[in-house]
């Protein structure tokens, strides 16, 4: 039985976490069940000068993240289906990542709010015990945003914020290694293997020798 993982991108700055992610887990050869929401739409314009349209989905993904998508199990789901397969408990996933995770897309989830499909499947994977990892990237965060991080923690998510390490590559280090470096730690927490960075090894600057 197809098992995916869930991967939501929300509307919140940093559409290449979300590409990183996603990329990992093909590479994994993992089937993905994909939503970006409204707003991640006009962030993944805005980032990458590329539309990502529900009816020609395949064609967006794929320009957007730069790979072949043939034989890749990946599924798309409108973030306004409300009677997709990831909005019940009885379709089977593995779990979900959220990357990134917008305030808004923070506060909905914690609270139970199911806006929309990310919303809604974020939740029910949290109700149903499945990993669920938050990627919040927006700072500085206000009281209340802390406020449903810990709701989230409590719920049984893993928040882990886009800070990226440098001990893989020192003050060199590229934009895209420093985003691998954060999407490695979500495939990590999922516990998908990948090679996204080299980890520490226990010795100063052995990454970089």
């Amino acid at each position: 039985m197809r098992e995916p993982w869930v991967v939501g991108v929300s509307g919140a700055s940093g559409t290449p976490y979300a590409a990183a992610v996603l990329g990992g887990l093909l590479d994994a050869g993992e089937p993905v069940d994909l939503i970006v929401s409204r707003a991640a739409r006009l962030t993944v314009l805005d980032e990458t000068g590329r539309p990502f349209r529900d009816a020609h989905w395949a064609e967006d993904l794929a320009a957007w993240l730069g790979r072949d998508l043939t034989g890749a199990d990946v599924r798309h789901w409108p973030a306004g289906d409300l009677a997709a397969g990831p909005s019940s408990g009885s379709y089977r996933v593995r779990g979900m990542a959220v990357a990134p995770a917008s305030t808004a897309a923070c506060a909905g989830i914690a609270i139970g709010l199911s806006k929309d499909l990310l919303q809604r499947a974020a939740e029910v994977n949290l109700k149903e015990r499945r990993p669920v990892v938050v990627v919040p990237r927006e700072t500085p965060v206000t009281r209340s945003h802390l406020e449903h991080l810990i709701a989230l923690h409590d719920a049984g998510a893993v928040v882990l914020p886009a800070s990226p390490g440098f001990y893989g590559a020192g003050a060199a280090a590229s934009a895209q290694q420093l985003i691998d470096f954060v999407a490695g730690k979500v495939l990590d927490a999922l516990g998908v293997p990948h090679t996204l960075f080299r980890r520490w090894s226990g010795q100063l600057g052995a990454a970089r020798s």
